[in-house]
């Protein structure tokens, strides 16, 4: 089954890895959230735990249907799912969206983001 991208970090528009992902997407995202915590892990990205404690704030992006594959498996790379950093595990968001998100796996220490939103995260 074909699912949407929520990002909530570097993956957003303006950001560092956005470049990676702009290629495989059809739009310009839908503002939504998740239920789960965000950290800063303290080394330029963050990091979401889908635990449904707090609100995380993103976008839904939708994936090109000639280029979904590719897209996943660029995505999984970059994000470090092939090794275990993250995972990539299915969510649904506050707008009932089905989507694919990355997943914090261990091994940083974390400080929490209060608000939940990266871009926002300074203030």
């Amino acid at each position: 089954m074909m699912m949407p991208l929520f990002a909530y970090g570097t993956l957003l528009p303006g950001e560092v890895r956005w470049q990676v992902l702009a290629p495989y997407v059809v739009d310009e995202g839908v503002a939504d959230t998740a239920g789960g915590r965000l950290f800063d892990t303290g080394v330029g990205y963050p990091a979401a735990l889908f635990d449904g404690r707090s609100t995380i704030h993103g976008r839904v992006f939708t994936l090109r249907v000639e280029r979904y594959d590719d897209a996943l498996v660029a995505l999984d790379e970059v994000e470090g799912a092939v090794d275990g950093a993250y995972r990539r595990v299915e969510i649904v968001t506050a707008g009932g969206r089905r989507a694919w998100a990355y997943e914090y796996g261990g091994g940083l220490d974390l400080v929490e983001i209060l608000g939940g939103s990266w871009l926002a995260r300074h203030g």
